[in-house]
């Protein structure tokens, strides 16, 4: 049994298949949806029914399961020759997110002879990333929530919390393992334009745990730090480059510029697995598009003039120099670089 670690749930395994918290419709709903193929966890991807890098790496490891089995259905001890275009799908589900490859090359190594039935190794091996992913987060929130002072007020950008991974949270787990010991005063959650993760999923998340939170818009958030109300900023990451560059939400490197210009401490949370260290900078990290419509309309009524284009970038790039503290499930860096985010594999 695994242990989710706060009273969300956002993905689990039942009866042969993979249940995904449809986080599409949350706040007002808490509806699962049951993959029982592969082509459904690349579905649920790329329509964020999941989201998060690292959720979306463990939805993965779980999609690989499905493949696996499906092909050993059909084509016994020939499964390995037939496995491919499905692995390759869901690799290419969410370009920007490299947990997403980071677990498909880990379900990889772990491929058994083809003589038996491969599903229950693969299925031990998916479980024990998800255990993992658990307690990466909580040793992320441990290592990030020294750096918060009692009473601290802190704000976040998008969804970094067990909605995001396999439970806890990444930005979220620092924040919870600070309420713990008693220095969280209050989080101030960024809407999070267009999908607003922050409106419906960060002020849900943390309401469930009982975590007082603030809702603002995201132009709020200069002003909010003018005023002197932010303490420390935290945010989570779908891939960080090797010299620290990190590609997160939309609006990120916004906040980073503001926490610098009024000095408060700008944080990144994520486990080691979302470090790429094939990609030497920012300028290597592809950056997904997405469709325009996410911001002409919304839930389907059109709030913008016909014929308008629109530019839908879903991340960017805050430079290195931007962040004072990332923190990961070995130690956290003040002012990462090349250097030190090498030496976090040494330990």
């Amino acid at each position: 049994m695994t242990d989710y670690a706060s009273s969300v749930r956002t993905l689990y395994w039942e009866d042969g298949g993979l249940m995904l918290l449809d986080q599409r419709q949350l706040p007002h709903q808490v509806e699962y949806v049951r993959c029982v193929a592969v082509e459904q966890v690349v579905a649920a991807i790329e329509t964020m029914v999941v989201r998060g890098a690292p959720a979306i790496g463990i939805a993965a490891a779980y999609g690989i399961v499905l493949a696996v089995g499906s092909a050993f259905e059909k084509h016994g001890s020939r499964w390995p020759q037939h496995v491919d275009p499905q692995i390759d799908a869901l690799e290419k589900s969410r370009p920007t997110a490299v947990n997403l490859r980071w677990a498909i090359d880990a379900m990889r190594k772990h491929f058994p002879a083809p003589a038996g039935d491969p599903r229950p190794t693969l299925l031990d091996v998916a479980e024990r990333l998800h255990r993992e992913d658990v307690a990466a987060n909580r040793a992320i929130g441990e290592h990030g929530a020294i750096y918060l002072e009692a009473n601290a007020q802190v704000l976040t950008h998008c969804n970094a919390g067990a909605l995001a991974t396999a439970g806890y949270g990444t930005a979220l787990g620092v924040v919870r393992s600070a309420w713990r010991l008693g220095n969280i005063q209050r989080v101030y959650a960024t809407e999070t334009r267009p999908w607003l993760q922050g409106a419906r999923l960060t002020t849900w998340e943390l309401q469930q745990d009982g975590i007082p939170v603030t809702l603002i818009a995201d132009s709020a958030a200069a002003q909010l730090m003018h005023g002197g109300g932010i303490n420390c900023v935290i945010t989570g990451a779908d891939r960080i480059a090797a010299n620290g560059d990190v590609a997160n939400k939309i609006g990120t490197y916004t906040l980073a510029l503001c926490a610098r210009a009024h000095g408060v401490r700008f944080m990144v949370a994520a486990p080691l697995s979302t470090i790429d260290q094939t990609a030497p900078n920012g300028a290597a990290i592809p950056i997904e598009q997405r469709p325009a419509e996410e911001l002409l309309s919304y839930q389907g009524h059109k709030t913008a003039p016909l014929g308008v284009p629109a530019y839908n970038p879903v991340f960017d790039v805050t430079p290195a120099a931007l962040i004072d503290t990332l923190v990961t499930e070995v130690g956290a860096l003040d002012g990462p670089d090349f250097a030190s985010i090498a030496g976090l594999f040494k330990t």
